[in-house]
């Protein structure tokens, strides 16, 4: 009996890391070998940058409330302090908005605080 390559699937498997590949320098768009690997360390990056997108925006985040607070007279982590104890809970996210969006109602949040 012969033996049977499975081309179909072998091509379509291919095909797929073309597809993923396009738009790639040179070789890495259209030679298998190197596609492959290019998408392979891709993935990587990709997955590295999704989780530095969350520090990322964290720290952008403290930095809008800390600028926000010192016109207030307080420095951030006495802010952050002060917001625990008084028991508000607000997250970074939102305090940001806040202070970056509607700077009336992040002063009433500060002078709660105080």
């Amino acid at each position: 009996m012969p033996r049977s390559s499975n081309s179909v699937a072998s091509r379509k498997r291919r095909k797929k890391v073309l597809d993923k590949a396009k738009g790639y320098f040179l070789n890495r768009s259209n030679v298998y070998t190197v596609a492959k690997n290019a998408v392979e360390k891709a993935g990587v990056y990709a997955y590295i940058g999704r989780k530095q997108k969350k520090r990322e925006y964290r720290s952008l985040w403290i930095a809008r409330i800390n600028a926000a607070v010192r016109e207030e007279g307080l420095s951030y982590s006495r802010f952050i302090e002060k917001l625990t104890k008084t028991g508000i809970e607000l997250n970074r996210k939102v305090l940001a908005d806040l202070a970056l969006n509607n700077p009336a109602a992040f002063k009433q949040v500060v002078a709660k605080v105080k």
